[in-house]
């Protein structure tokens, strides 16, 4: 039986095979269990798989590209168009069959275990900074309603904590304030938590060349380059750093018809964890550089949050230079013999 293409839909248990020839003809549509997957791609000779970008997904391409096997992810979105009707695991199979073979189809990169388990600590960091906010916010509410005030900030809700979980209590009834200090524990235990992520994450940062590289970046902390190192696996897939910048949709959405050009607001189209972390640095970056003579002239002209989106965008471009790693300009310092960011060459916020 001879399989040149196979399109495989991923579940948790139950997988959709499709596999044609080189003719195009369907050689293969059935149904594996989990048990089955391995012993289905040793007994057929190497070819194309194709597969949907999901959680599970680079799990399964490293195991069958360990087998000989030629395996491809795409983007769930541009699959989409080539299911003909209906959702069933067989049309998505036969879809993911028909996409793997399109000359302009965009691929996504299989990541290594390293670099999920980095986004691993990621994503449970994000989860703890918002437990951590929900239970600020919650002791917040209830000492207002006793007339107690905190002052804005983390830390000033942290140490009122620390107080409170050091046995003072404020000016409550004994209920609440046992609740209040039950609470209370509970956002120092996840602030514990978040210190020793945090240091796993400078760790890894400190093993990482291109993290380190890329924390060299004016705005661009522990946190946003390991995320941006364990994220792109594959920095050669951007041509340039524009194309970098348009992955993680940060780039205008257009509009466009009949020779007239309209963009809109930024796309949105890439991971909304590393555009969040590109926003926030560069709005930190800018609000301590409204204190500089030679910013508060563009600062003045267009607003904050407008100067950290187009910011976001130039760092982005940046980044996309320390993982392409030797374009020409001035955004391509970074290079593969380990050369820093230079400072020299950096915009001030608000230049174009």
């Amino acid at each position: 039986m001879e399989i040149t293409t196979i399109g495989l839909d991923l579940a948790k248990n139950v997988f959709q095979v499709h596999g044609i020839n080189s003719a195009g003809k369907v050689v293969v549509k059935k149904t594996l269990r989990r048990s089955q997957m391995r012993g289905f791609f040793e007994r057929i000779d190497p070819c194309l798989v194709g597969i949907e970008a999901c959680g599970t997904s680079h799990h399964w391409a490293r195991e069958i590209t360990r087998l000989g096997h030629e395996v491809r992810l795409m983007p769930p979105a541009y699959v989409k168009p080539y299911v003909k009707r209906g959702k069933t695991d067989a049309s998505d199979a036969e879809a993911i069959c028909e996409a793997v073979t399109r000359p302009t189809m965009r691929y996504v990169a299989i990541k290594s275990p390293e670099q999920q388990a980095a986004l691993a600590l990621h994503r449970t960091r994000d989860l703890f900074v918002k437990q951590r906010t929900q239970l600020v916010n919650m002791i917040r509410g209830l000492l207002a309603e006793f007339g107690i005030e905190i002052p804005r900030g983390i830390g000033q809700a942290l140490t009122l904590a620390k107080r409170i979980a050091a046995g003072e209590v404020p000016d409550t009834p004994p209920l609440a304030a046992k609740v209040i200090a039950g609470l209370a524990g509970q956002a120092l235990d996840l602030q514990a938590r978040l210190r020793e992520i945090e240091l796993e994450l400078l760790a890894w940062l400190r093993s990482n060349d291109i993290a380190r590289r890329l924390a060299t970046i004016p705005g661009i902390g522990t946190v946003c380059a390991t995320a941006l190192a364990a994220s792109v696996t594959d920095p050669h897939q951007f041509r340039s750093g524009r194309q970098f910048a348009a992955w993680l949709g940060l780039t205008p959405l257009q509009h466009s018809s009949g020779g007239k050009e309209r963009l809109g607001r930024i796309s949105k189209m890439g991971d909304k964890y590393l555009r969040r972390l590109l926003v926030v640095g560069m709005t930190s970056l800018i609000r301590r550089a409204k204190y500089k003579p030679e910013a508060r002239r563009s600062l003045a002209r267009r607003p904050l949050v407008a100067q950290a989106g187009s910011s976001g965008h130039r760092r982005a471009r940046q980044q996309g230079s320390a993982g392409c790693l030797g374009h020409h300009g001035a955004w391509w310092r970074l290079s593969y013999a380990g050369r820093r960011h230079d400072t020299r060459m950096t915009a001030q916020p608000g230049e174009h």
